[in-house]
């Protein structure tokens, strides 16, 4: 049977931004920047996904200017003269052949071991100094919370001010913004911790910051999901009205998209209701959401990929009944790109015969 994708393939108006399908690169880590420098092998990397027809390219994880946010020096640094120039290359490459790319900022809080990364000689710091079987890292003073909030609103300006297209704020998988979120790691006893809105105040404060630092109309998405980082039982909010409670920060800082982050995209949320996660936060919201999680793959994808296998390229009947019923506005694609870079334009074509499987060997190619 022919599946009928084109409703995946109609614009989309995100603010100032024209998108002209409903495909977006997700971020996946590459570690191909040394030094923290993107090259020109990087700017080749998206620009080829981007000439795949992907509506929306958001970047690898970058490292905000603070010396605590990131643990390897070959990730791309999102600060600095030499790295946003780097930058400013790659977000050109991708417009010339038509294509809009965010860059994904990011601060990886407790998962920093301490003594690595750019800055070996900083601690690493977190909400409450705690985070299960990682220590090390020491509970962040208010000062501390001030410092990292206008880190994240100076890379925002220099997002717009470079030429990118938006920014993706990684509030999900565990990493600081994520430790703020959740109550696993937000022992906090001030008004940055207890219920769920004071949990989600540091991260509406970045938020309303990196707001402040660009104009009205350019596209602010935030990242979320229930998972962890090694923890894929973890749960962001274990009711839907937990979820709203943290999400109205978040929402009245100025959000413009939720990016939910999920294992597997059609897997209900909560019980009683088939909706998604992305699904219940659109619902919440009535913001755009972007839903994420083995698109388009078989079997368990984190097995394949960690495991260094393959996952089989599957029809997308599913992802579409969920389009049809209003679950989200975008899918993001993640693994398939990594190994098919046309994998966008086959699908639009109808070419399913030419997909290429996901293959975790090819995470150490930059093609």
């Amino acid at each position: 049977m022919v599946v009928d994708v084109s409703p995946l393939f109609t614009p989309f108006e995100l603010g100032s931004l024209q998108l002209p399908n409903r495909f977006v690169m997700a971020p996946m880590t590459r570690e191909f920047s040394p030094g923290g420098i993107p090259g020109a092998d990087v700017a080749a990397y998206y620009a080829r996904r981007a000439a795949g027809n992907v509506g929306l390219i958001v970047t690898e994880g970058t490292f905000i200017d603070h010396a605590a946010a990131g643990d390897r020096t070959d990730v791309p640094q999102f600060y600095g003269e030499q790295a946003l120039r780097a930058w400013q290359e790659v977000a050109q490459a991708v417009h010339d052949v038509g294509g809009r790319i965010v860059p994904q900022l990011w601060h990886r809080g407790a998962q920093r071991p301490a003594g690595s990364g750019p800055h070996p000689e900083t601690g690493s710091v977190s909400p409450s100094g705690s985070y299960p079987g990682l220590p090390g890292s020491r509970a962040m003073s208010l000062a501390d919370i001030d410092e990292v909030v206008a880190s994240y609103a100076r890379s925002a300006a220099d997002a717009q001010r470079l030429g990118f297209d938006g920014i993706e704020l990684h509030g999900a998988h565990g990493y600081l913004l994520d430790q703020f979120l959740w109550s696993g790691t937000n022992l906090r006893t001030d008004v940055y911790g207890g219920g769920p809105a004071a949990r989600a105040r540091f991260a509406a404060e970045v938020v309303a910051a990196c707001r402040a630092a660009t104009s009205p109309t350019f596209p602010l998405v935030f990242r979320l999901s229930n998972w962890k980082a090694g923890d894929y039982q973890a749960r962001l909010a274990q009711t839907p009205h937990e979820l709203e409670r943290l999400l109205t920060p978040l929402l009245d800082a100025g959000v413009d998209v939720f990016h939910v982050s999920t294992r597997r995209h059609f897997e209900p949320a909560f019980p009683g209701s088939p909706l998604g996660l992305a699904g219940w936060v659109k619902k919440i919201t009535a913001r755009p959401t972007i839903t994420v999680g083995g698109v388009g793959l078989d079997g368990d994808l984190m097995t394949a990929y960690t495991a260094g296998g393959r996952a089989r390229t599957v029809p997308l009947d599913q992802l579409l009944d969920q389009f049809e019923e209003g679950q989200f506005d975008l899918v993001a694609v993640g693994r398939a790109l990594l190994s098919d870079p046309e994998w966008v334009l086959k699908v639009q074509q109808g070419r399913f015969d030419e997909l290429r499987s996901f293959d975790a060997a090819d995470r150490q190619k930059l093609a």
